[in-house]
């Protein structure tokens, strides 16, 4: 199906639905209430909430300086980083990363990286301020927004609809030590009755940092990003939205990859819909389109194998798709959610190498030219369907079930010769995938909640492991290759957990919040790169390492774990946190772990907050991670502790400021899951290290 055609078609579902329900709601122009999109996937009401969710909404008042939008998920109890460098950083949480982990913005807008080493992730195409609060599923417990494997993670922006009436704007500037980095950021927005308009432009220029040894890690970048976004109410009941953005990436430093980035633009275009109050059983409608381009050039132009051989790589990628969610009421207590939704991912690209040396360092009289296709022109199509309802099978025990089902097309239109030699039976190729979820909250007490949940996530392979041919995509320095023909894996995941709070009355001590949840995983179909024998490596054969990998499934594999909180609030205004984070894996085919498993972390908090000040210091305390994936090119990480201090105060009516001061102890460290130097001139092949001692300075007036 081609893509004007399914644009065609979301136009015509969502143009269908509009006039539907406008025949069926009765206007009433006396009322003013407020209409809010479905991009809010959690709400604060434990017994309605998806089952074991949390969400982190003080992001633009207690984060400051984020590189981008996945800084955002540094200190999220059960989150990892997984580091490239500065700019291309993706989150990670109880070991699933990258497309095992539903990422999405506003409920449901998706940007798909066009490069094969995520030089681009979707934290790079939205700006960090913009986001008010990011929302987590901690497992395949919904399917109402996607297919979901390990997880859901929603990033919220702006509701400016939410807003007084009238204008509104702010200004921020930041600026860091190590790196000389500033950020800025302009927001002017207006709110009227009827519609709402919010304008958002943003830069950054982050420089080289120093590690706590006084190395200097390449890892600058600049980036410039604007984005608008148009609210209209149609009556009281309907709203319309529609956002637009986009965002450049220049002389983007790659520090654990093999080429650096040139150019990276991208745009984003979504258009949103929401009926509510409804008559009959039929209560509220809500619709989503969007579409996405990505366009990114790489090269090694800085890179010591430059003199040898120079590459470019020119791709792109493009995303589109929908959904549309019907919520009913058959009863007083029942609440259902049926829907569709679709999305689109197509790519395409092709590096051209340039060879100005032979394999013994002489010049060639002549330079060789030669051009690969990265993606071979590739797209998967996922059209799914979905229900999904909650009902409280007693006054103080809420039942939730829902079932999805997949229909995920892959099609490669222009495949390599030695790629059609491997699968000789290559073509077009349907996947049918169901998903499943039952959950159950237990309200045993107004302050005590337990929560039992079994969920079947299903993630068909993505198009790196289906379609990729000879390249590095990996944190090794293997040439990788794809296999069309795997298995979706399959997630199998239980987890108990429960949440309690107390209050006290005439003491110093004024509230304690406390919690934990376990959980245990059994994978099916397990995805991972392994060395095949009968595959010849194709570029530079006698380099090492000399095997190639590909894309298989794994029989065997699990992961289990926990996480546990606790919470004292005392004197009014201070706070004491206390969290824990722990995941084991297993591959038994391997007998070692699965590949980017974070270690045990500990975090400390102290927080004292009044109206116009606040203070925070953090004490993170990480393990040594000894359970590594030697196949993988994991090494074992040493275990470290990062103190951090961060200060806020508002002076003046319409103006914060903050300072803080990161690493204060300048500690020389590096997370498990930062990626290794790669073609760097100073460096061998290993770890990145962190940043050392960083002073942040931030001021913002709003008005």
């Amino acid at each position: 199906m081609k893509t004007h055609i399914k644009a065609r078609l979301l136009a015509l579902l969502l143009g269908t639905c509009i006039i539907h329900v406008q025949a069926q709601n009765e206007q009433d122009s006396l009322t003013n209430k407020l209409i809010r999109l479905d991009e809010v996937l959690i709400t604060g009401e434990s017994k309605s909430d998806p089952v074991f969710s949390m969400v982190r909404s003080e992001n633009s008042k207690k984060i400051v300086q984020p590189k981008n939008v996945a800084d955002l998920f540094n200190g999220l109890n059960g989150f990892a980083l997984i580091k490239r460098g500065n700019y291309a950083i993706d989150p990670s949480f109880r070991a699933s990363q990258y497309e095992q982990l539903n990422v999405q913005f506003n409920g449901g807008t998706k940007v798909m990286h066009a490069c094969p080493n995520r030089m681009d992730p979707i934290t790079t195409h939205v700006i960090p301020e913009e986001i008010e609060r990011i929302e987590v599923v901690k497992g395949p417990y919904t399917f109402r927004y996607g297919p979901t494997f390990g997880g859901v993670i929603n990033l919220v922006t702006q509701e400016v609809e939410k807003e007084e009436k009238g204008y509104h704007g702010k200004i921020n500037f930041g600026d860091e030590s190590n790196g000389n980095s500033i950020t800025t950021l302009a927001n002017l927005k207006y709110v009227h009755d009827q519609y709402d308009v919010n304008f958002n432009v943003g830069y950054r220029d982050f420089g080289d940092y120093e590690d706590g040894d006084g190395n200097e890690i390449p890892a600058s970048f600049k980036s410039t990003d604007y984005g608008v976004q148009l609210g209209y109410n149609l009556g009281t009941t309907q709203r319309f939205q529609l956002g637009f953005r986009q965002s450049f990436g220049r002389d983007v430093m790659h520090a654990g990859l093999p080429m650096d980035t040139d150019e990276d633009n991208s745009t984003i275009v979504s258009l949103d819909y929401k009926v509510k109050d409804l008559k009959g059983a039929l209560k509220e409608v809500s619709a989503k389109a969007y579409r996405s381009k990505v366009d990114h050039i790489m090269s090694n132009t800085l890179r010591p194998s430059f003199v040898r051989m120079s590459g470019i790589s020119t791709v792109d990628a493009t995303t589109m798709g929908g959904r549309i969610e019907l919520k009913w009421k058959p009863s007083a207590n029942f609440k259902l959610f049926t829907g569709v939704d679709m999305i689109s991912i197509g790519r395409n690209g092709e590096r051209v190498r340039t060879m100005k040396q032979n394999m013994n360092g002489d010049l060639l009289p002549m330079p060789m030219e030669f051009t690969d296709d990265i993606w071979q022109e590739s797209r998967i199509d996922d059209y799914g369907v979905f229900v999904e309802g909650k009902y409280p099978l007693a006054k103080k025990l809420l039942l939730n079930a829902g079932v999805r089902y997949d229909m995920v097309y892959s099609k490669s239109d222009t495949p390599a010769e030695d790629f059609v030699a491997l699968y000789p039976e290559l073509d077009s190729r349907t996947e049918n995938n169901v998903s499943a979820t039952a959950s159950i909250k237990y309200m045993a007490t107004p302050d005590i909640l337990f929560e039992l949940a079994y969920g079947r996530g299903v993630r068909s392979a993505n198009m790196l492991e289906r379609y990729i041919n000879h390249f590095n995509a990996g944190q090794d320095p293997y040439e990788y290759v794809g296999n069309p023909f795997l298995n979706a894996e399959v997630n199998n995941q239980f987890e108990l957990g429960m949440k309690a709070k107390a209050t006290f009355a005439e003491s110093f001590l004024d509230k304690i919040n406390y919690g934990a949840s376990a959980y245990y995983a059994v994978y099916d179909n397990y995805i991972a790169g392994l060395i095949d024998p009968s595959i010849q490596k194709k570029y530079m054969p006698m380099a090492e390492p000399r095997e190639v990998k590909r894309f298989t499934n794994v029989d065997d594999a699990y992961k289990t774990g926990f996480e546990v909180y606790g919470e004292l609030q005392f004197l009014n205004d201070f706070n004491f946190k206390t969290e824990v984070a722990y995941v084991y894996t297993k591959n038994k085919d391997l007998d070692e772990a699965l590949p980017l498993t974070s270690p045990l972390v500990t975090r400390f908090n102290l927080r004292y907050e009044k109206k116009k000040i606040w203070a925070r210091a953090t004490y993170t305390l990480t393990s040594e991670q000894s359970d590594i994936a030697p196949s993988f090119g994991e090494q074992i990480t040493d275990g470290y502790g990062i103190v951090d201090f961060r200060f806020g105060a508002k002076p003046f009516k319409h103006v914060n400021i903050g300072v803080a001061a990161m690493n204060v102890f300048d500690v020389t460290y590096n997370n498990h899951l930062n990626f290794s130097f790669v073609n760097q001139a100073d460096f061998g092949r290993v770890p990145i290290n962190d940043p050392g001692r960083n002073l942040s300075a931030f001021i913002q007036y709003s008005f």
